[in-house]
C-alpha cells in the first residue's frame, strides 16, 4: 500500500505534511501494538565455588595478571612480549578484523537513520518538428524505514555483540601470543642450561678418560676400561649438537612471534642466561571471576548475544514494513527559471509492505538462525568447562612439579657428591672403574632432569597465567608497553 501527493501548490504541501503526521501516528501505535524482541541469557553452567588444588588458590583479584610477565623479573622477557603484542601478524590480523567488525556495527546504526540524497539533471529534448525543448531539474530526496518491528535495530544489536565479540577474540590472541613468547623464552633458557651441563659433565669425562688412559699405559687397567671412558664421553658429546639445533630453533620461533625475521634476535638471544622463575605470591581469583577474565568465553556469550539478535532479526523480516520517502524539487525549462516560486515540486510517499509468500523461505530462515543460537549456546558451554579444565591442569601441574623440581634438586646434589668420591677413589685406585661410570652417568641425568623440571615449572606459571586469562585488559584497551620495558634490548643490531 503506498499513498502519494504531488503538487506545486502550497496548500497541497500543507496537506502533504498533515498526512506524513498522521501516518507517523499511525506507524508509532502499530510499534507500540509489536511485541518486544525476545532477549535470553547465555547458558547456566554449574562453576564450582573453588580450585580443588587449595593449597595452590589463594582469594584475591585478577589486577596483577594484565602484564604477568613482569612477575618472573626478567626485561629481555618483558621487551619481547611488548614487541610481540605490537608486531606479532596474529596480533595485527585480529585487530584488523576488530576495526572490520567496529566499522560494519556503524553500518547497521546507520540504517535507523533517514537517508538523505541531491541530484542535479539538465536536459534537451526534440520531437519530430517541433522546437528542442530544455529540461533542467535539482532537488533533495529522502526516505526513512521506519523499523517498527526492530529489524535494523536487531542488526545493530547483533553487529554490536559481533564487534565486543571481535575484542574478545583480540584479547584471547593477545593472552596466546604472550604465553607462547615466554614458553618458548623458557626452552630457550631450558636448553642453554642443560647446553651448560652437559659442557660440564662432558669435561669431567674427558678428564676420566685422560686417567684412564694413564693408567691403562701404566699397566693399571685393561683397554675395555678404557674404551668404556671413550664410549661414555662420546654419548655426552653428542647431545651437545641436538641442544644447539634446539637453541637455533627456538631463538627462530622467538624472531617470528615478535614479527622479525627468524636470525633477526640471535645476537639478543646468543648469551645464555638463567631459566625464568615466577614469584609464588600469586592471588588467584574464585572460578566465576576467572570466567569473567577468560577472552575466549567473553567471546562466546557476545556470540551468543549475537545470536538472540539474529533470531529476533529473522523473525522479525516475517512482519510488515513501514516507509517514508519524499523529495523536494525545481524544475524549468530554463536555469534562470529555477530560482521561480513555480519551479517547486514535492513529493510524500508513505508505503507499507508485507510478504504473502515465499515459499517458507522466510521460515526456513528463522529456523537457521535458531540452529545458530543452538551452536553459539554450546560454543559458550564448551569455552566454560575447557576454561576451568585449563586453570584445574595448570594448578595439578604446577603442585606436582614443584614437588619433583625438590626431590631432583636433592637427587643432583648426591649424585654429584658421589661422582666426585668415585673419581678421587679411582684416581687412587681404591673403587671399580664401573662404580666412575655408573656416578658420572646419574650425575649428568640428575642435573638435567633439574634443568628441565625447573624449566617445565616456570611453564606451569605461565599456563596458569594464560589460563586464568591473563595478558588483555578486559575493559577493552590493548595491552600497550610497560614504562618499566626498554625495547632496545631487543633492537640491538
Amino acid at each position: 500500500m503506498a499513498t502519494a501527493y504531488t503538487d506545486r501548490s502550497t496548500p497541497v504541501v500543507r496537506r502533504t505534511c498533515l498526512t506524513t503526521i498522521v501516518i507517523a501516528g499511525l506507524t508509532l501505535a502499530l510499534g507500540g501494538c509489536a511485541s518486544p524482541t525476545p532477549r535470553s541469557a547465555v547458558p547456566v553452567v554449574e562453576v564450582p565455588a573453588a580450585w580443588s588444588v587449595a593449597d595452590i588458590s589463594v582469594p584475591g583479584g585478577t589486577s596483577s595478571l594484565v602484564e604477568w610477565w613482569s612477575r618472573f623479573d626478567d626485561p629481555l622477557l618483558a621487551a619481547l612480549v611488548a614487541q610481540a603484542m605490537q608486531s606479532n601478524t596474529s596480533v595485527n590480523t585480529a585487530k584488523a578484523a576488530l576495526q572490520q567488525a567496529r566499522a560494519l556495527r556503524d553500518v547497521s546504526a546507520a540504517a535507523l537513520w533517514p537517508t538523505v540524497g541531491v541530484s542535479a539533471s539538465a536536459g534537451r529534448t526534440k520531437s519530430g518538428h517541433n522546437s528542442a525543448v530544455n529540461n533542467f531539474t535539482a532537488g533533495l530526496d529522502a526516505s526513512w524505514e521506519l523499523d517498527v518491528f526492530g529489524v535494523n535495530r536487531n542488526a545493530l544489536e547483533a553487529s554490536e555483540a559481533a564487534a565486543q565479540a571481535s575484542a574478545a577474540s583480540l584479547g584471547d590472541m593477545q593472552v596466546s601470543t604472550a604465553a607462547e613468547v615466554a614458553l618458548d623464552y623458557i626452552t630457550l633458557r631450558g636448553a642453554q642450561a642443560r647446553l651448560a651441563i652437559a659442557d660440564d659433565n662432558l669435561a669431567s669425562q674427558q678428564e676420566t678418560l685422560q686417567i684412564t688412559q694413564w693408567r691403562l699405559q701404566a699397566g693399571l687397567v685393561t683397554s675395555v676400561e678404557a674404551e668404556q671412558a671413550r664410549a661414555s664421553a662420546e654419548q655426552t658429546s653428542a647431545l651437545i649438537p641436538a641442544l644447539q639445533t634446539s637453541i637455533e630453533q627456538t631463538r627462530h620461533a622467538l624472531a617470528v612471534l615478535t614479527g622479525k625475521p627468524p636470525a633477526a634476535l640471535s645476537s639478543v638471544l646468543a648469551a645464555a642466561g638463567p631459566v625464568p622463575q615466577a614469584a609464588d605470591d600469586l592471588a588467584l581469583s574464585f572460578p566465576a571471576e576467572t570466567l569473567r577474565q577468560r577472552p575466549d568465553v567473553r567471546a562466546a556469550e557476545h556470540q551468543v548475544t549475537a545470536a538472540v539478535a539474529r533470531v529476533a532479526q529473522a523473525d522479525a523480516a516475517r512482519l510488515p514494513n513501514f516507509s517514508l520517502s519524499g523529495s523536494l524539487g525545481l524544475n524549468a525549462v530554463t536555469i534562470g527559471a529555477l530560482s521561480g516560486g513555480g519551479a517547486l515540486v514535492s513529493t510524500l510517499l508513505a508505503s507499507v509492505s508485507m510478504p504473502l509468500f515465499d515459499g517458507g523461505a522466510l521460515r526456513a530462515k528463522v529456523r537457521e538462525q535458531q540452529a545458530a543460537l543452538d551452536q553459539s549456546y554450546l560454543a559458550y558451554q564448551a569455552a566454560v568447562l575447557t576454561a576451568l579444565k585449563d586453570v584445574e591442569d595448570a594448578l595439578v601441574a604446577l603442585r606436582g612439579d614443584r614437588e619433583r623440581l625438590l626431590r631432583l634438586q636433592q637427587a643432583a646434589e648426591a649424585a654429584g657428591n658421589a661422582a666426585l668420591m668415585a673419581r678421587q677413589r679411582y684416581g687412587s685406585g681404591l673403587v671399580d672403574f664401573q662404580i666412575v661410570l655408573e656416578t658420572q652417568r646419574t650425575q649428568l641425568n640428575t642435573q638435567d632432569s633439574v634443568a628441565s623440571a625447573s624449566a617445565d615449572l616456570s611453564a606451569d606459571h605461565v599456563r596458569l597465567y594464560k589460563a586464568l586469562g591473563g595478558g588483555w585488559r578486559p575493559d577493552g584497551n590493548e595491552a600497550k608497553l610497560s614504562k618499566t620495558v626498554d625495547p632496545s634490548l631487543i633492537s640491538r643490531p
